[in-house]
């Protein structure tokens, strides 16, 4: 088993860096992932956010190592539970691989949360966990498929302030449409009487 981990610092504040989070997909760092549904979600009594979603991606896996697991189709399926709780200001997120379970388990876990010292930024705390079962080499093609998740996982940030930009980005039109109402109103108004 391998365990891999990274801890990284938005300059944004949680509720922004949440709600990009929850839109992060489809996006162009990721091409990988290109299909998300949405299988279940509520809000329980404490006033949390309980999602599952289906995430369908195509697996990066380098020839070499496909040959050694002998797999060709490398479309695999993660099922993503995570729990947005806007009182404590936790947003955690677990996923594990639906695919391929009887050769590799990934199960990965993000944490955000407001930064300690700092309420403008977030907390992003990353950890996987890789086990390839029953081939050959299974530490070496954990050690790859930690490098993958490792590169990922700086797409992954990349496309979370891109998200970030383009929510900015539809605020800014919003504002502008709805000064642009108001001062058409007001021109309006002032025309009739």
């Amino acid at each position: 088993m391998k365990i891999w981990a990274s801890e990284h610092i938005f300059n944004h504040r949680w509720e922004t860096v949440t709600t990009a989070a929850m839109q992060k997909y489809p996006n162009p760092m990721n091409p990988g992932v290109f299909g998300v549904d949405v299988l279940h979600r509520s809000v329980d009594t404490d006033g949390r956010l309980h999602s599952t979603r289906l995430l369908s991606t195509e697996w990066g896996l380098p020839a070499m190592a496909k040959s050694i697991i002998g797999v060709t189709r490398t479309c695999t399926y993660v099922e993503e539970h995570s729990v947005v709780d806007p009182k404590e200001k936790r947003f955690e997120l677990k996923s594990t691989n639906i695919s391929f379970t009887n050769l590799v388990s990934v199960d990965e876990k993000l944490t955000y949360k407001p930064h300690p010292q700092d309420p403008e930024k977030t907390v992003l705390t990353q950890e996987a966990q890789i086990c390839v079962k029953g081939i050959s080499l299974s530490s070496y093609l954990e050690g790859l498929m930690a490098k993958t998740i490792s590169t990922n996982a700086d797409k992954g940030r990349e496309a979370m302030e891109w998200v970030i930009r383009r929510l900015n980005t539809e605020i800014e039109e919003l504002a502008a449409t709805a000064r642009g109402t108001i001062r058409a109103s007001m021109v309006a108004a002032v025309a009739d009487k």
